[in-house]
C-alpha cells in the first residue's frame, strides 16, 4: 500500500551485500494511497457475466489519473485477458449476500450466517470467512496463489456484476501493466499473479538499490 499497490499485502524482502563493509539500505520512497479500487483501478474495464469475457477487448472509458500516473494503461489500446470464471446459482446467490452485507453495512459473510439451502457441509466454526468481496473504496485484501483455485475469496464489489475477479483485475491489484500478458490456462494465469511481487513495490525497491549503487 506504501508504493501505490491497492493491496493490503505485506512483504519481508532481504537485501544483502557482499563482503564485510557496513551499508545501510535507504529508507524507501512512499506514496499517499488515496486511490479506491472500483473507481480509480478497475472503472475503464468492461462489464463482465460471469464466465465472460475476451483475450482481447476495447477499453470502455478513457484513463483515470491512477492508471496514468502509475502506467498500468502505458500505450497498449486494447486489454487482454479480461476473463473471469463461470459461476453456478448457488454461488451467485451466495456472492449477492455478501456483496450486500458489505457494500451496505460493511460487514463480512460469514458462512454460517447463511441460508441452510445455500450451505453444503457441517463445518460452521473455522473458515467462516471463504466469500470476501474486494473493498470498492479502498485497497484489496492480499491476493494470493490460491485465487487459482478459488475466486469465492475474490468478489467483484457490484450488484451489477455478481461474479468473482478476472484474470486482468486480479493483476491490475498486483500493479501489472496491462501490456503484460500471463501465458498459459486460466488458472496457470492467476497461480502467477498470486505468487508474484508487485511490480510497483519491486520498482521501489530497485529504485533505492540503484541510488545506493551510485551513491558509492
Amino acid at each position: 500500500m506504501d508504493y501505490g499497490v491497492l493491496q493490503k499485502r505485506k512483504r519481508v524482502v532481504v537485501i544483502g551485500k557482499r563482503g564485510n563493509s557496513k551499508f545501510e539500505f535507504p529508507e524507501l520512497e512512499k506514496t499517499v494511497n488515496k486511490w479506491k479500487i472500483k473507481f480509480d483501478l478497475l472503472a475503464d474495464l468492461p462489464a463482465l457475466k460471469p464466465g465472460g469475457g475476451e483475450k482481447i477487448m476495447q477499453y470502455k472509458t478513457g484513463l483515470t489519473n491512477y492508471l496514468e500516473k502509475f502506467e498500468i494503461r502505458n500505450g497498449v489500446d486494447f486489454v487482454t485477458q479480461h476473463i473471469t470464471r463461470p459461476h453456478n446459482e448457488r454461488d451467485l446467490s451466495i456472492y449477492r449476500i455478501a456483496i450486500q452485507k458489505w457494500l451496505n453495512n460493511g460487514e463480512r459473510l460469514k458462512y454460517s450466517d447463511l441460508p441452510e439451502n445455500l450451505k453444503t457441509h457441517n463445518n460452521q466454526e473455522s473458515f467462516l470467512d471463504r466469500f470476501k468481496v474486494v473493498d470498492p473504496n479502498g485497497c484489496s485484501h492480499t491476493v494470493v496463489a490460491h485465487i487459482a483455485r478459488d475466486g469465492h475469496y475474490y468478489i467483484y464489489p457490484d450488484f451489477k456484476q455478481i461474479r468473482s475477479l478476472s484474470i486482468r483485475e486480479a493483476a491490475r491489484i498486483q500493479s501489472f501493466s496491462d501490456d503484460y500478458y500471463f501465458e498459459g490456462s486460466r488458472s496457470a494465469a492467476f497461480r502467477q499473479i498470486g505468487n508474484a511481487v508487485p511490480p510497483l513495490m519491486a520498482k521501489s525497491i530497485a529504485v533505492s538499490i540503484k541510488k545506493l549503487l551510485l551513491n558509492k
